[in-house]
Parts: C-alpha cells; sequence; structure tokens
C-alpha cells in the first residue's frame, strides 16, 4: 500500500508542538506595516494556537 501524501500547503502554515498542539504564525503582517499602530503590530507577531475543531482537519491533512 503506498504512503499516504500530506498536504503540503498545509505543512508549511502550521507546526507541532512538543505537547501536540498546532501552532500557526499570525497573519497581516507582510505588508502596510506603518499604518498598524505599534501595539497591533507586536500583537499580530505572536504566534497562534489554532482551535481544536480546527486542528482536528489539520491534522487529517497532514496524515497524522
Amino acid at each position: 500500500m503506498p504512503k499516504m501524501k500530506s498536504n503540503s500547503a498545509a505543512s508549511k502554515r502550521v507546526r507541532r508542538t512538543g505537547t501536540g498542539k498546532l501552532m500557526q504564525v499570525g497573519s497581516a503582517m507582510r505588508h502596510n506595516l506603518e499604518h498598524k499602530s505599534a501595539r497591533k503590530r507586536r500583537a499580530l507577531k505572536a504566534d497562534q494556537v489554532i482551535p481544536t475543531a480546527q486542528a482536528k482537519k489539520l491534522n487529517r491533512m497532514l496524515g497524522k
């Protein structure tokens, strides 16, 4: 039986922590940064834990 392929788009955007949670890099940090406040930029810079409902789908896409 052939190996299952993981979704490459999902694997580029998500990483797994040691405890098994999925983390994603915050969005909206690519352009128009001069219009965002420093507080907003600091908040967007932090990585975010993916909610469990979304993580269930992503785990299936990653083949876990």
